[in-house]
């Protein structure tokens, strides 16, 4: 199990060009190129906010939502909810628990189609960051996300914070990173009614 902090605001339409601009210049560090393209399958669940499961590949994610933490403001560009989510990975190397084609014909399973930018920052002890590569097994740190999303032929851009570490500190690596992020951060505002999880923007989304 793996406990986050998390903080994300979703925008129908592409990604604006000045913050796709933006996040290469001031939050990649190494490379403006984009993951591979992948699909989610998630389990829609109208009305259930506080509960995530998707299936990517061969792997089932479980996510839990453990509380929600309030507001914080960045500056006068942003404003996000804060959530403490706990994550749960099972996974199929045989293919057989999972099937995804089986899965995606059903009608309470949608795909999200993804195209994603992210960098990972380790928060340091006096929480000042440093770039690292996904790959590093680090304490503490904070993840930082624009993505590219299609659902149902419809367009969504999101842009997210996802941090981890020791309980006592969690929330102050998010806070850390995301003070240091949108310190450069001069573009349209992020408002805390655009702020939610995974959950609430299928909802929002589908309808």
């Amino acid at each position: 199990m793996l406990t986050t902090y998390e903080m994300r605001w979703f925008y129908p339409g592409t990604i604006p060009e000045n913050i796709q601009f933006w996040f290469e210049q001031h939050c990649l560090v190494q490379s403006s190129q984009p993951e591979a393209p992948r699909e989610d399958l998630y389990l829609y669940s109208p009305e259930c906010e506080f509960l995530g499961i998707k299936l990517r590949q061969e792997q089932l994610e479980v996510k839990w939502r453990k509380a929600e933490l309030g507001v914080m403001s960045f500056g006068e560009f942003a404003e996000g909810k804060v959530e403490k989510w706990s994550k749960w990975e099972c996974h199929d190397s045989t293919g057989e628990s999972f099937p995804a084609q089986q899965i995606a014909t059903h009608p309470v399973w949608v795909s999200v189609q993804k195209v994603r930018y992210s960098q990972l920052y380790e928060v340091l002890d006096d929480f000042s960051l440093q770039a690292v590569s996904e790959n590093e097994t680090i304490d503490n740190a904070c993840k930082v996300e624009l993505t590219y999303l299609t659902l149902k032929e419809n367009n969504w851009w999101s842009l997210a914070f996802e941090a981890f570490g020791d309980d006592d500190r969690i929330f102050e690596n998010l806070q850390a990173t995301a003070n240091r992020i949108f310190s450069s951060y001069l573009e349209q505002k992020l408002l805390f009614v655009d702020s939610y999880a995974y959950p609430t923007w299928l909802a929002i989304a589908i309808n």
